[in-house]
């Protein structure tokens, strides 16, 4: 099958949602250790500065990115994750200043910066929750 384009459609963003059992500590782990903004929790019913009731879901942005968080009633269940494998992947400028962003507020780097062979330069975090996260700058030159 063949894909159409159309002069109306086009994709702007892929944002990841993850579950997690906690959406406020999460989403301030995201702004204290990886410098996001919350955008702001939900009960399930309205938006909400407060905890109470508990969030059931949270969004966090930076700069035109941005993660949803849901709430687990029970711990999820997490798939088996390959060597190498990442939960998320954001294409970033910048990314030795970032590097040295997150050493400084202790984020959990587990490799990086490291320039891979397929021209990406990319730095390797492990969030709150055990997702691991890659944060990748093209060394290319292209403009993608």
């Amino acid at each position: 099958m063949k894909a159409e384009a159309t002069a109306t459609t086009r994709f702007k963003a892929a944002v990841p949602q993850f579950t997690v059992p906690d959406v406020v500590q999460t989403a301030e782990y995201y702004r204290d250790v990886l410098g996001f903004q919350i955008a702001g929790y939900w009960d399930g019913q309205h938006a909400s500065l407060s905890t109470s009731p508990p969030p059931v879901f949270a969004i966090v942005h930076r700069d035109d990115v941005q993660v949803f968080f849901s709430r687990a009633d029970q711990a999820p269940q997490r798939r088996q994750r390959a060597a190498g494998a990442n939960d998320a992947y954001f294409n970033v400028a910048g990314i030795d200043a970032l590097a040295a962003e997150f050493l400084r507020r202790r984020a959990d780097v587990l490799e990086g910066p490291v320039d891979r062979v397929y021209q990406q330069r990319e730095l390797v975090v492990r969030d709150c929750n055990g997702l691991v996260l890659t944060f990748g700058e093209d060394t290319s030159g292209r403009d993608i």
